[in-house]
């Protein structure tokens, strides 16, 4: 059983982090948003995962492929190695 409450503790970080990640991509498009301090403590959040994969992965034509494949590897590794072995209780 605790390994089970684990797998779901586990599971619902990495999806928390992939909407965290999901909004910090979207407010890149709006700079006006930049000014609010909550952004700051979502880049606090997202840069440190992202920036090794951009130093592997460069920007192309002022695309950062860097957080795509970040949030596929996330998506990946919560539906194939966590999410078959949480415990889903409906």
């Amino acid at each position: 059983m605790q390994l089970c409450s684990a797998y779901d503790i586990l599971s619902k970080f990495l999806t928390i982090y992939f909407w965290l990640m999901l909004a910090y991509a979207l407010l890149s498009w709006f700079p006006s948003f930049r000014r609010y301090r909550w952004t700051d403590y979502l880049a606090m959040l997202v840069e440190p995962v992202v920036a090794p994969v951009r130093r592997i992965i460069p920007p192309v034509a002022g695309l950062d492929l860097s957080f795509l494949v970040v949030l596929i590897l996330i998506q990946w590794v919560n539906g194939a190695l966590v999410a078959p072995y949480a415990c889903r209780f409906y």
